[in-house]
């Protein structure tokens, strides 16, 4: 490794808020310019890097050149940046593969289960539909259709309007461009059928700190879900729970909205995010 990049000083947050220096600075900063240039919606130029990072030009040219030849980043020529290259997607193919999500979601939704009873789910999203990879059922209660592995229309759910809510609302408008987008499973008063409707249930959502649904993927089972997020705030999956409305009164749901939104604060903390706001 150059010995300009070794130079560098690198600060890490330590959980205290306090900085500490690292012994390893060079390594530091690679990892501080991967992790910047995945938060971006395109590609950076150098300058930019260092101006967003503190560091000198000199040293970002260095590292961005020994990650280049190892294939974590891509210099676009013609545009004078540098984009995240195929050696950085196949970290995450791995991570999909590994399914650490999955791994590290498990044991707090059963903890979850076992406080409250009623069965509890993860769900990521997938174009406009979520897709549960973890469901633990709780004990003598009914089945649900979201089983590991199913999909379902994300403004139908709890868990897709959790996470539609965290999206910025260009994202969401893409995902929702006209009325074709949305279906419906069932005949339910209120139904979100077109993109106003969307929009303003997604206030309601970001204004609580938590997503509802009464009924709209199985009549009779509401559910309450909160938003898992990354280390830039992007919403990552969200952590679910589904009941009977008849055993549940309105007046304890905020009280049990209060239980999942600290499981998926602490799922955001474990895959290394921050809390949901």
């Amino acid at each position: 490794m150059p010995a300009t990049a070794a130079a560098v000083t690198a600060q890490t947050p330590t959980p205290a808020g306090t900085k500490v220096t690292s012994k390893v600075p060079a390594a530091e900063n690679t990892l501080r310019i991967l992790r910047l240039l995945a938060s971006k919606r395109g590609p950076m130029a150098a300058s930019s890097i260092a101006t967003s990072l503190g560091l000198p030009r000199s040293s970002v040219y260095h590292l961005l050149a020994v990650m280049e030849a190892s294939g974590f980043v891509l210099h676009l020529h013609e545009e004078q940046r540098y984009g995240l290259g195929i050696s950085a997607f196949e970290l995450s193919s791995a991570y999909s593969r590994q399914e650490p999500l999955s791994r590290l979601g498990r044991p707090l939704l059963a903890s979850l289960v076992d406080v409250i009873g009623e069965s509890a789910h993860l769900a990521v999203l997938h174009g406009r539909d979520v897709l549960y990879i973890v469901e633990e059922r709780a004990k003598n209660r009914p089945s649900l259709v979201t089983d590991v592995g199913v999909r379902l229309p994300s403004h139908l759910t709890a868990s897709g309007r959790a996470i539609l809510a965290a999206l910025p609302k260009s994202q969401v408008r893409a995902l929702y461009p006209n009325a074709a987008a949305f279906t419906a499973r069932h005949e339910v008063e209120g139904a979100i059928m077109k993109y106003s409707a969307l929009s303003s249930h997604l206030d309601q959502v970001r204004q609580r700190g938590y997503a509802t649904e009464h009924g709209e993927v199985t009549p009779g089972f509401g559910s309450i879900a909160a938003a898992v997020t990354d280390h830039v705030g992007w919403p990552t999956a969200a952590v679910a729970v589904t009941f009977l409305e008849d055993k549940l009164p309105a007046d304890q749901w905020p009280a049990l909205a209060a239980r999942v939104q600290r499981v998926a604060d602490e799922l955001s903390v474990r895959i290394h995010g921050r809390p949901a706001k």
